[in-house]
């Protein structure tokens, strides 16, 4: 069924209103899957906090005008799958990349990050990309390492005294 006029501006509006704030976006070519593994796949990028959308390409190209996607508008081709990232940009590359793992119908075209379009091959680089917290993660691990580097330095002649000392007392007891 066609959609009306109304119809079509209110997915143009939502596209690129999520086009606005998404970090990456990820088009993929759905061609065969069912109904019951598109319903899975959009639980799953609820669940992660990932937009996903099928709509036409015609309807992406003027969505993703003026946003950072706009890229993507000549590598729109074919009936595709967009999801966008909201909350860290390689929640959408994870998603598409786990769900490929269970089912091959579903094929990456294209992923876009900061203005950039790259390759399917990409998807991979984008989806090994920390999230946020992982990231803080790191780098409390990376500012930490060189104090405790230092504190392990300053006790360790303290250590090695002690140990002596030990072995002293140790030797006196055997002797």
């Amino acid at each position: 069924m066609a959609l009306s006029i109304e119809q079509k501006k209110a997915v143009v509006a939502e596209v690129a209103e999520v086009a606005q704030t998404a970090l990456a976006a990820v088009a993929a070519e759905y061609r065969g899957l069912t109904v019951e593994e598109m319903t899975d796949l959009r639980v799953k990028a609820r669940e992660s906090g990932v937009y996903l959308k099928v709509a036409k390409n015609t309807l992406v190209r003027l969505a993703v005008k003026g946003t950072e996607f706009e890229c993507m508008q000549e590598s729109l081709t074919g009936p595709l799958l967009l999801a966008f990232s909201m909350e860290d940009p390689g929640a959408a590359a994870r998603l598409v990349k786990d769900y490929v793992k269970s089912n091959d119908k579903l094929i990456t075209k294209l992923v876009a990050v900061g203005g950039e379009v790259y390759g399917a091959s990409e998807l991979d680089r984008l989806s090994s990309l920390p999230t946020y917290d992982q990231a803080i993660a790191m780098l409390m691990g990376v500012m930490k390492a060189p104090i405790e580097k230092l504190v392990r330095t300053l006790a360790e002649p303290h250590t090695k005294l002690v140990r002596s000392f030990a072995a002293v007392r140790d030797a006196k007891q055997a002797a």
